[in-house]
């Protein structure tokens, strides 16, 4: 069989660049290329300078959006977290708050503290209704509240903004949405979802609105934009067998670059690129819902490389970088390669060890500043105070920091499993036109769109390179198989407006956390349409009223085809809630009459087939109520 490409392996667009062509081609560059022979690389370093000479000329470099004071942060920004607002780490969904004390705690604990964090809201949830990405941030309670904390705390933070974002609600352009938001929570970056770059009056009127602000782009970013864009994300970017030079940091050495492999188990590679240019990297471990957790080897090599990359910034910024040092010839044979960083009489060599054993041989004539070999597939530093200079300043305190970080050699994947929350059985009487499915084994197919959330286990793609049509949003199939143990018998029809506000008559029932909470009433809703604007716990505490339960996402496909739908048809809230201690979900069913139009990253709209199924994320603060999503109550029938 011939693929017509494989997945794992990079991209041809990944793949490092070699520096022999003309000099504007290198432009194009991701990384430019080691060369494998020591005796080559003078040559090398002297073409890499002759580029950054030739291009800034070329387009008329000035650096001056580096010298705003409000963006410096941007070039000693380490390292980054991508973090959903609802992982469980940042949000209690017991207490129905946000605990960033408790998210920075794990942060500093396992990867040393954080600079910064992109608080990621809409996607993968937007498009189950009319709410566009700016609705959700500012409907968010206690979202400015979040970022002062972060702020107080010492990180800044990225909003994220969706250009894709055209098929729901409209308001004002998204120029003047964004300026406003910027402005309004204070944030200090924006993340450029899905782009390269921001457009020039895109720039201008955000710098208006937040001066100094940063601007990430996803993915390689045009040279001639690195002058007015701080940070760009360094994603999917294949390093050669001897390291690399990252060509946006070599342009600007203030330009700060986060490795990222999102999909990828094993970080050492970017870390070691990291390390090796002085940029930083994205801790990503909640992808879109899926959990992509970072080993202890590279978490314990991302605490040791920023508390160094912290201390001594001024050298990795202002000193003298010399890319592929020269080494002792053991180390070399060895795969252990380094940068060498010369600034006022201290000398710094950030170094790699790119084969599978430790080395405890010659590097240089300098001190190590981690106690020990230099860990197979880690990393390692020397420093060297030259006679007569005055120790710096930093260095006593980083000896005595590091002596308490040592390497961790555990590289194995942490899984983590979705448990799912169990229904509690029924004590009430069924509905008389219920439907009834009846007790026993069944194995069921279940359809669903191939999205980066992935469905009931793991990550979607493991190892992949960037997932791009046909493998992404296409259609897929799963089986569910199981036995129910006594006949279950599930509403014919979903609750209606009507009926819930009897409930409320009868029972007084306030939810815990009222936001949104029956939000479409008051405005000409119909009595007998089916009742929206509730959350999972709403719908539980009406079925438990009535002397039932929700239905789980495999009893209302078996009785499905005889299901009514209500009219407008919105999804159902099923008894299929998960976690994995980070993320909540659960699976709709049914489909909706609202369809958000004009991309593909958005939830599906449309009725459905029983047999379809949509993963939502589960947020928080009442953010779960939608406009297009109602429930039907379950009954189990037990022999009297």
């Amino acid at each position: 069989m011939t693929y017509t490409f494989d997945p794992l392996v990079p991209r041809p667009i990944d793949l490092p660049t070699t520096v022999d062509g003309p000099l504007a081609d290198l432009d194009e560059a991701k990384i430019f290329s080691g060369p494998a022979d020591p005796a080559d690389r003078p040559a090398w370093r002297e073409r890499l300078r002759e580029w950054r000479e030739d291009a800034r000329a070329r387009h008329a470099y000035t650096g001056t959006a580096y010298e705003r004071p409000g963006a410096a942060w941007a070039a000693r920004c380490y390292t980054v977290a991508q973090v959903w607002l609802w992982d469980e780490l940042l949000y209690s969904f017991e207490e129905g708050r946000f605990t960033p004390a408790r998210f920075l705690a794990d942060a500093r604990k396992r990867f040393g503290g954080l600079d910064a964090v992109v608080l990621w809201h809409a996607y993968p949830v937007i498009g189950l209704d009319d709410r566009n990405q700016w609705d959700y941030y500012r409907d968010v309670p206690g979202l400015t509240e979040l970022i002062g904390a972060l702020h107080v705390a010492g990180l800044h933070v990225f909003v994220d903004y969706n250009p894709w974002d055209v098929g729901t609600r409209r308001g004002r352009d998204d120029l003047t949405e964004l300026a406003e938001l910027v402005a309004d929570f204070g944030a200090d970056g924006v993340f450029l979802d899905t782009l390269k770059k921001a457009e020039p009056e895109f720039v201008e009127r955000l710098e208006q609105a937040r001066p100094g602000i940063v601007l990430e782009g996803e993915s390689k970013l045009a040279v001639e934009r690195i002058e007015d864009h701080a940070c760009s994300w360094a994603q999917f970017f294949a390093d050669s067998p001897v390291p690399g030079v990252l060509r946006a940091h070599w342009y600007e050495r203030r330009h700060m670059q986060h490795h990222i492999r999102r999909w990828h188990r094993d970080h050492s590679e970017e870390l070691q690129s990291a390390w090796l240019n002085g940029v930083g990297v994205m801790v990503w471990e909640v992808v879109f819902g899926v959990w992509v957790g970072w080993s202890a080897r590279d978490a314990a090599t991302v605490r040791r490389m920023t508390t160094v990359q912290r201390a001594v910034s001024s050298l990795l910024l202002d000193g003298e970088w010399t890319p592929l040092a020269e080494l002792a010839p053991e180390a070399e044979a060895a795969g252990i390669y380094a940068s060498r960083w010369e600034l006022d009489g201290v000398t710094l060599w950030t170094v790699v060890n790119r084969g599978d054993q430790d080395y405890s041989g010659p590097v240089v004539a300098a001190d190590s500043l981690f106690p020990g070999a230099v860990p197979a597939r880690g990393i390692g530093a020397f420093v060297r105070v030259e006679p007569g200079t005055p120790e710096a300043e930093w260095l006593p305190g980083l000896r005595e920091t590091l002596r308490g970080l040592p390497h961790d050699p555990d590289a194995s994947f942490p899984h983590r499993l979705a448990v799912r929350v169990r229904p509690q059985r029924s004590t009430g009487t069924p509905e008389p036109d219920a439907v009834v499915v009846p007790a026993g084994p069944y194995v069921l197919t279940v359809r669903y769109r191939a999205r980066e959330t992935g469905m009931y286990q793991g990550a979607p793609y493991v190892d992949e390179w960037k997932p791009l049509p046909p493998r992404l949003h296409d259609a897929r199939t799963l089986q569910r198989d199981g036995e129910l143990a006594n006949d279950v018998a599930v509403a014919l029809t979903e609750v209606t407006n009507e009926q819930f506000a009897a409930f409320l008559a009868a029972t007084g029932y306030r939810p815990a956390q009222p936001h949104r909470f029956l939000a479409h009433w008051g405005n000409g809703e119909s009595p007998g349409a089916p009742v929206t604007y509730v959350d999972l716990d709403d719908a539980r505490a009406y079925c438990a009223w009535r002397g039932g339960r929700l239905p789980t996402e495999d009893e209302w496909q078996l009785a499905g085809d005889r299901l009514h739908r209500g009219e407008p048809a919105v999804w159902n809230w099923t008894e299929s809630e998960h976690s994995d201690g980070r993320t909540r979900f659960v699976l709709l069913k049914g489909g909706s009459d609202y369809r958000a139009d004009g991309a593909d990253w958005y939830v599906e709209g449309g009725r459905h087939a029983p047999d379809h199924s949509v993963k939502l994320l589960l947020p928080g603060l009442g953010q779960a109520r939608s406009a297009t999503v109602g429930f039907r109550c379950a009954w189990d029938i037990t022999a009297s």
